[in-house]
């Protein structure tokens, strides 16, 4: 999940149940607290190791083994932070502080927020470095799921609107044309990156957000509920768009796992995995003993979905040697529904391990996360790294290994 959503969502449970008795730091530390796991980016930054984002990414910091040490830490900063700020600037001495122990407390349920909205991703995080390696996917939620956004953050606008009755109206009229500018936004977004839907969505959304920022507004009852209520409020829809999801997946797994008993498929894996705009999209996904069966459906077609086969090229001296490269087991260990591809030309030798995890409606470019190894007609591998993935979202340059090697 993308780091701002996080922060949202830790902004929507500090706001609910901390900031009314705790004051700002308390706001302050549960959004801290919520983005924090992704600061293991910056080592993937400053690395040139090519699989930096499968190494490092969503390693000890989104642990719960390492969360206690974190929730401490964090605590222990934030309260000398702001005492060094009460020192050198005036207007911060009337800022009130909670205790080390309910900042520990507040971080700790801020950084489970993050680590358990990543294990519902795809993408998978792991949870319990470094006792596991393995990478928790429960697959209820798109790395970047707009509509999650959307529910966590919206109870937090419309507890500003309503928090002053004189600026009450002024604060909805611009937030729905915001919010309804935005929804467009993401309409031309999808279709660009090929998960496209229907226009009139968009306009479904803005009247949901009308109703959700004028209605209260009737003979003053929005400015009669206490901030910390709608937001609890807003928790608690979270919760029930989660377990929806959760029936959504169940429901979808459901239709995959027909499929490969149908066809007696030999599943070596089997998912079903989340695909936006909403809940009802679903990418099925079986990897067998020698290719992977994928499908994209929507739980509303009452059709059966349609797989289609990609099947792994022959394999060969040169798939042979790339198995053997530490690089590749890693990303092995990573991918979930590879799919490995070969191709020769001049006098090169190519092998492809194409990811097929993120279903795209874009034909062009290989999928995201496809890694290639490239060898000289010696069998050395000379250059080897990300390709550009199809979506254009992230371009990871190819390196070339720092030492040759002898050939097969």
């Amino acid at each position: 999940m993308d780091t701002i959503t996080h922060g949202i969502v830790g902004g929507l449970i500090g706001k609910g149940y901390f900031t009314e008795r705790n004051g700002s730091v308390a706001t302050f530390a549960a959004i801290a607290g919520a983005m924090f796991p992704d600061s293991d980016v910056v080592e993937e930054l400053f690395s040139r190791d090519p699989l930096a984002i499968v190494r490092y990414h969503r390693g000890i910091t989104h642990s719960f083994v390492a969360l206690p040490f974190f929730a401490a830490i964090l605590a222990w900063l934030t309260r000398a932070g702001l005492a060094l700020l009460q020192k050198r600037f005036s207007r911060f001495r009337d800022v009130q502080s909670p205790s080390w122990g309910i900042l520990s407390i507040i971080y700790a349920i801020a950084l489970a927020s993050h680590i358990i909205l990543d294990g519902m991703t795809s993408f998978g995080t792991r949870m319990w470095d470094p006792m596991s390696q393995e990478r928790v996917a429960w697959d209820l939620l798109f790395i970047i799921d707009f509509s999650f956004t959307a529910v966590a953050l919206l109870p937090q606008v419309t507890a500003w609107i309503y928090a002053d009755r004189c600026k009450g109206l002024s604060r909805a009229v611009s937030m729905w044309f915001l919010f309804t500018a935005c929804s467009f936004v993401v309409w031309k977004i999808a279709a660009a990156v090929g998960f496209p839907f229907r226009l009139r969505i968009a306009f479904i959304a803005s009247l949901i957000i009308l109703v959700l920022f004028f209605l209260p507004g009737i003979r003053d009852a929005g400015f009669r509920v206490r901030q910390s209520r709608w937001n609890q409020a807003g928790v608690c829809v979270m919760a029930m768009y989660l377990l929806a999801c959760g029936i959504a997946h169940h429901a979808a797994l459901g239709r995959v796992e027909q499929f490969a008993a149908a066809r007696n498929v030999p599943a070596v894996r089997i998912a079903a995995l989340p695909l936006p705009p909403s809940l009802l999209d679903w990418g099925g996904e079986i990897r067998s003993d020698d290719g992977v069966y994928q499908a994209r459906f929507d739980l509303r077609d009452p059709e059966a979905p349609t797989f289609f086969f990609i099947a792994d090229s022959r394999l060969n001296i040169y798939v042979a040697r790339a198995m053997q490269r530490p690089e590749v087991q890693l990303y092995w260990n990573f991918a979930r529904f590879p799919v490995i591809r070969t191709a020769d030309e001049n006098g090169l030798h190519y092998v492809d391990f194409n990811e097929n995890r993120f279903i795209t409606r874009r034909s062009h470019g290989p999928a995201p996360f496809s890694y290639r190894i490239v060898f000289d007609g010696a069998g050395n591998a000379i250059e080897e790294g990300w390709q550009a993935d199809g979506m254009d979202v992230r371009r990871m340059i190819k390196l070339l290994p720092g030492h040759a090697e002898n050939g097969p």
